[in-house]
C-alpha cells in the first residue's frame, strides 16, 4: 500500500487535506489554521513530495522524513503543513482498522470534561462574568479560562486596569463553583507577571497561561518558581522539539499546552506528551477554536496517561469565529461541561460536501 495522491481544500482561515492510497483508502486531516491559504503551499510544495509513493501506516517515520528533508526550513510554516499529512494518516488508519483515534492508542471513546475558554478581550468584565454564569448554567461547564493582559504587549493592558477589574468580577460569581483559569498570551514581564499571579492566587485561579512571552522561557521560570498555589502553563506556539526538551528539563512551566496543528501532527505531539509524562508533568494541550484541531486533542487527552484535567473547547460562535462552522459533522457540543469523543472510525466526523464545494482545491499526484 503507497499514496498516491495528497489534496487539499482551503480558504484563508482553514485547509483540510485528503489523502488517498493506491488501493482506495483515505484520511482526512488539517493544517493550522490562520494563513491556511499560504499553509497549503506550504504543504504541496514541502509535505505532499515527500510523502508521495511512501508507505501511510509509517506515520512516524514519514512526519521525521518530512521534518529532515526540509532541514533549511525547520520554522513553523514546514510543521503547520505536516499537520494535514499526519492527522490525515491517522484518520486513515483508524478507518483502515475501524476504530477511533483514540482507540488506535488505547482507549475508548467516551465523554470527556472540557473546560470553556473565551477568546474575547474586548469584552467587559461584567460582560464576561455575566457569560461565563449563563453558560455554566446552560451547558454545565465546570471549568472556564478568560483573558487577562493583552498579546505580546509589554505589560500594557487591554485597557487600563482591565486585567485587576476581571479577575476579581469573574472569581466573585464562580468560585467554588468552577476552576478557573487565566491567559495572558505573551502579555507580561517577570516582574510584572508575578505581581498579577499573586492577585490571581489570592483570588482562586488554578492555571496562569503564557504569562512572559513565549519565547522568554528563563522569564517564564521565573515566574513558575515565585508562584506555588497556582500552575504556570505554556508551550502552545511552540513546534521546535528541542525547545519543548529544554522547556521540560528547565521547569520553565508546570503543565505543557502542545498544539497539534502547530507543531507537525498528532505523533510529535504524543512525543512531547511523553516527554512531559517522564518529567511528572501533565499535558493540557491548545486547542482555541472549533475546526478539526479539538477533534484531534479529544482523541489524544482520552488516551494519554498524563492527561490534564480537562480539554480546551472554545465558547465562541460563529460570530467570532465564522470560518470554524460547518466544516465536518456531527459538531461537538458541550453537555453537562463534558463532549463526546467522536465514536465512528478514525476522527469518527464527516466532512462537509458544502464546506468541500467552497473551497480552493489543489492536488499532488505521483506520477
Amino acid at each position: 500500500m503507497k499514496i498516491v495522491s495528497l489534496e487539499t481544500f482551503t480558504n484563508r482561515y482553514v485547509c483540510l487535506a485528503r489523502v488517498r492510497t493506491d488501493d482506495g483508502l483515505e484520511g482526512w486531516g488539517q493544517t493550522a489554521p490562520y494563513h491556511a491559504d499560504i499553509t497549503a503551499q506550504v504543504f504541496h510544495r514541502q509535505v505532499a513530495p515527500y510523502a508521495l509513493g511512501a508507505d501511510p501506516l509509517e506515520i512516524d517515520r514519514l512526519v521525521d522524513f518530512v521534518y529532515e528533508s526540509e532541514l533549511k526550513f525547520p520554522g513553523s510554516y514546514v510543521c503547520r503543513a505536516m499537520a494535514a499529512l499526519d492527522t490525515a494518516l491517522w484518520d486513515l488508519r483508524g478507518k483502515m482498522e475501524s476504530k477511533p483515534v483514540c482507540e488506535l492508542l488505547g482507549a475508548k471513546a467516551r465523554p470527556i470534561r472540557v473546560y470553556g475558554s473565551s477568546m474575547q478581550r474586548a469584552i467587559t468584565p461584567k460582560d464576561e462574568a455575566e457569560r461565563l454564569v449563563r453558560l455554566r448554567g446552560e451547558q454545565g461547564y465546570d471549568a472556564f479560562k478568560f483573558r487577562v493582559g493583552n498579546e505580546c504587549s509589554h505589560n500594557v493592558d487591554m485597557w487600563p486596569g482591565r486585567t485587576e477589574e476581571i479577575v476579581p468580577a469573574v472569581t466573585k460569581v464562580l468560585r467554588g463553583e468552577a476552576d478557573l483559569l487565566v491567559d495572558a498570551n505573551s502579555c507580561f514581564t517577570p516582574d510584572r507577571a508575578i505581581e498579577v499571579g499573586h492577585m490571581l492566587e489570592d483570588n482562586g485561579i488554578c492555571h496562569y497561561e503564557e504569562p512572559c512571552p513565549y519565547w522568554q522561557l528563563d522569564w517564564t521560570k521565573q515566574v513558575t518558581d515565585a508562584l506555588d498555589r497556582l500552575d504556570v502553563t505554556g508551550g502552545e506556539q511552540d513546534c521546535d522539539l528541542t525547545i519543548w526538551r529544554r522547556m521540560i528539563d528547565m521547569r520553565a512551566v508546570d503543565v505543557v499546552q502542545p498544539d497539534i496543528c502547530y507543531l507537525g501532527g498528532l505523533s510529535r505531539t504524543l512525543r512531547v506528551a511523553k516527554m512531559a509524562q517522564d518529567a511528572g508533568l501533565p499535558c493540557t494541550p491548545h486547542s482555541a477554536n472549533l475546526s478539526l484541531v479539538t477533534v484531534f486533542t479529544l482523541h489524544m487527552m482520552g488516551a494519554i496517561e498524563n492527561a490534564g484535567p480537562y480539554v480546551e473547547f472554545s465558547i465562541e460562535g460563529a460570530d467570532y469565529y465564522p470560518w470554524q462552522d460547518g466544516i465536518y459533522q456531527p459538531a461537538l457540543i458541550a453537555r453537562d461541561g463534558k463532549v463526546q469523543i467522536p465514536e465512528d472510525p478514525g476522527w469518527g466526523v464527516r466532512i462537509s460536501q458544502d464546506w468541500l464545494d467552497q473551497a480552493e482545491y489543489q492536488i499532488t499526484e505521483l506520477d
